[in-house]
Order: structure tokens, then sequence, then C-alpha cells
């Protein structure tokens, strides 16, 4: 039995919308439609963008960051995030467009409009990183946190410069050690090649972004 996150019974988790309506490859086709995203060959890119995150980056983020016990997981793919912070006691909301087991699926983060009382916390599918950022900022209220685990290239470009001029990060958590991303949710070969980063906002913040490592 799917499990009824609407009832809203610990007073902060939003209603899901749009869950019943968006499949996920139709839904993947209106968000790039609404963004102009290009679609990539599946030679080029896992399926549906799908990366998922060792459980080691959120053990890390619980470390590093004081987060709010109340947790929204919005790509969470097979859980590999979401089952850490639970582990350690936090309240998570786990949903993803792609429903592969695991939280709620269908649910399409960037047209979701409640307010979300607690942190936004994930590994967004990359090329709808400054999307899923900027939505998630909307959502969340002062004080609370956005934090996303992004490759260090994102803070490449003109454009995005002045993205980050417009939402300066807080802190930017360098992993100082390679952390892997599983292509499709497989976890194979040797050490990543990316480098990764926690990039963590809080909303309403207005100072200079500090860089720091971890691991």
């Amino acid at each position: 039995m799917r499990r009824d996150y609407t009832s809203n019974r610990t007073g902060y988790m939003p209603e899901i919308k749009n869950r019943d309506s968006l499949n996920a490859k139709e839904g993947y086709k209106q968000v790039a439609r609404m963004i102009g995203s290009h679609n990539l060959s599946k030679e080029d890119r896992a399926e549906d963008d799908f990366y998922a995150t060792s459980p080691e980056a959120a053990e890390w983020l619980i470390k590093i960051e004081d987060l709010n016990k109340n947790i929204w997981e919005c790509a969470c793919g097979k859980g590999h995030l979401s089952k850490v912070f639970e582990e350690h006691g936090f309240n998570v909301m786990s949903s993803d467009l792609v429903d592969r087991g695991y939280g709620i699926g269908g649910v399409n983060f960037l047209t979701q409009n409640l307010p979300f009382y607690g942190d936004i916390v994930t590994n967004p599918p990359y090329r709808y990183a400054q999307e899923f950022i900027e939505q998630a900022l909307r959502l969340v209220y002062d004080g609370n946190k956005v934090c996303m685990f992004l490759k260090i290239q994102f803070l490449e470009g003109q454009k995005r410069k002045e993205f980050f001029k417009k939402y300066p990060p807080k802190t930017i958590w360098v992993s100082s050690s390679r952390i892997k991303c599983g292509t499709n949710g497989e976890f194979k070969g040797g050490s990543s090649m990316m480098a990764l980063a926690w990039y963590v906002w809080e909303k309403g913040y207005k100072g200079d972004t500090v860089v720091k490592w971890f691991n």
C-alpha cells in the first residue's frame, strides 16, 4: 500500500499535487519543454538522469550541517540518502518523478506550490539543477536550508555567475575525496571521476559564500 503523505498529520508534509496525472516519461518531457532543455541519448546519460548518491554523502552532511528535523528528499531515487536521514531520526518525506520503489513516485517537484517547513535535501537531476534550487528556495521558509549535492563545475559560466549573485549559497562543502554516484542506481567499478560538493543555501542569507572542505 502506498503511504499517503497528504494527511498532514505531522504538520510539515505538503500536499503532493499532480501525482496521478504525470507518468515518468511524459513528466520529463513536460519539464524539458517548460525549461527549454535538450534531450540527451541514453548512451550519453543515465536513464532519466538518474545517478544515485552514495549514502556516505548524507552521513557527511549530517556531520557538517545543522539540519532541520524535517527533510524533503525530492529526487529520492531508490532512497540512498533518505534511508540515512531516517536512521538518524529525521522526519523524511521522499518523492521522485520516477517511481523506483521508494517514497512517493510520480511527483513533479517543479510543479509543487505549497510551502515546506523544513530543509530540502537532494542530488537533483543535473540538467535541471538550477530549477530545483530555485523551486526549493521558493518552498522553504526563511532560515531553512536547501542542500544540493552537485558537481564542482556547477560553479562555471556567466549565466551561473548571475544566478549565484542572486542566490548566494551560504556554504559550499567540497568533498576532498571522491564520493561515488551510481548510474541508474548501480554502484559499479572503481572510484568516481566526478568532483562533488554539498551546496548549502539558507533562505534569506545575503552574505558571501564560504568554501569549506570535508571528507
